[in-house]
Protein backbone atom coordinates (compact mmCIF):
# COMPACT_ATOMS: atom_id res chain seq x y z
CA UNK A 1 0.00 0.00 0.00
CA UNK A 2 1.28 3.45 -0.88
CA UNK A 3 2.41 5.85 1.84
CA UNK A 4 0.00 8.56 0.70
CA UNK A 5 -2.97 6.17 0.98
CA UNK A 6 -2.02 5.16 4.54
CA UNK A 7 -1.45 8.81 5.49
CA UNK A 8 -4.90 9.80 4.19
CA UNK A 9 -6.51 7.01 6.23
CA UNK A 10 -4.61 8.21 9.31
CA UNK A 11 -5.86 11.77 8.79
CA UNK A 12 -9.47 10.59 8.46
CA UNK A 13 -9.23 8.36 11.55
CA UNK A 14 -7.75 11.17 13.64
CA UNK A 15 -10.49 13.57 12.50
CA UNK A 16 -13.13 10.95 13.31
CA UNK A 17 -11.65 10.76 16.82
CA UNK A 18 -12.06 14.54 17.17
CA UNK A 19 -8.40 15.37 16.63
CA UNK A 20 -5.92 16.89 14.22
CA UNK A 21 -3.13 15.25 12.20
CA UNK A 22 -0.84 18.16 11.42
CA UNK A 23 1.71 17.78 8.62
CA UNK A 24 5.15 18.65 9.97
CA UNK A 25 7.45 20.79 7.86
CA UNK A 26 10.84 21.39 9.45
CA UNK A 27 13.21 23.19 7.09
CA UNK A 28 16.78 22.79 8.24
CA UNK A 29 15.88 19.90 10.56
CA UNK A 30 15.42 16.85 8.34
CA UNK A 31 14.19 13.49 9.55
CA UNK A 32 11.27 14.64 11.66
CA UNK A 33 8.11 12.47 11.61
CA UNK A 34 5.42 13.18 9.01
CA UNK A 35 2.52 14.04 11.33
CA UNK A 36 1.86 15.49 14.75
CA UNK A 37 -1.31 13.82 16.02
CA UNK A 38 -3.32 15.85 18.52
CA UNK A 39 -6.26 14.13 20.20
CA UNK A 40 -8.87 15.24 22.75
CA UNK A 41 -7.74 15.39 26.34
CA UNK A 42 -4.36 16.87 25.49
CA UNK A 43 -3.03 13.63 24.02
CA UNK A 44 -0.35 13.89 21.34
CA UNK A 45 2.23 11.85 19.47
CA UNK A 46 4.42 11.98 16.40
CA UNK A 47 3.65 9.56 13.55
CA UNK A 48 5.96 8.53 10.72
CA UNK A 49 4.04 7.05 7.78
CA UNK A 50 5.75 4.60 5.44
CA UNK A 51 4.67 2.52 2.47
CA UNK A 52 3.89 -1.08 3.42
CA UNK A 53 7.07 -2.91 4.43
CA UNK A 54 9.28 0.18 4.34
CA UNK A 55 11.37 1.28 7.32
CA UNK A 56 12.52 4.71 8.49
CA UNK A 57 15.88 6.01 7.24
CA UNK A 58 18.77 6.22 9.74
CA UNK A 59 18.30 9.99 10.22
CA UNK A 60 14.58 9.46 10.87
CA UNK A 61 15.39 6.82 13.49
CA UNK A 62 17.79 9.28 15.12
CA UNK A 63 15.07 11.96 15.28
CA UNK A 64 12.53 9.44 16.64
CA UNK A 65 14.92 8.48 19.43
CA UNK A 66 15.61 12.15 20.22
CA UNK A 67 11.86 12.81 20.54
CA UNK A 68 11.40 9.73 22.72
CA UNK A 69 14.22 10.87 25.02
CA UNK A 70 12.30 14.13 25.40
CA UNK A 71 9.29 12.11 26.56
CA UNK A 72 7.17 12.12 23.39
CA UNK A 73 5.49 9.10 21.84
CA UNK A 74 6.64 8.30 18.30
CA UNK A 75 5.05 5.67 16.05
CA UNK A 76 5.85 4.28 12.63
CA UNK A 77 2.84 3.11 10.61
CA UNK A 78 3.25 1.10 7.40
CA UNK A 79 -0.18 -0.53 7.28
CA UNK A 80 -3.67 0.90 7.69
CA UNK A 81 -4.43 -1.83 10.23
CA UNK A 82 -2.01 -0.16 12.63
CA UNK A 83 -3.91 3.12 12.73
CA UNK A 84 -6.61 2.29 15.29
CA UNK A 85 -4.22 0.51 17.70
CA UNK A 86 -1.87 3.52 17.56
CA UNK A 87 -4.71 5.98 18.19
CA UNK A 88 -5.87 3.82 21.08
CA UNK A 89 -2.36 3.86 22.56
CA UNK A 90 -2.11 7.64 22.19
CA UNK A 91 -5.42 7.95 24.05
CA UNK A 92 -3.96 5.77 26.81
CA UNK A 93 -5.53 2.42 26.04
CA UNK A 94 -2.59 0.09 25.44
CA UNK A 95 0.85 -0.17 23.85
CA UNK A 96 0.93 -0.22 20.04
CA UNK A 97 4.61 0.60 19.63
Amino acid sequence: MREKHIEQKLIRAVRAAGGLAIKLMSPGFDGMPDRLVLLPGGRMAFVEVKAHGMKPRPLQLKRHEMLRRLGFKVYVIDDEGQIQPVLSEIMGGGDAR
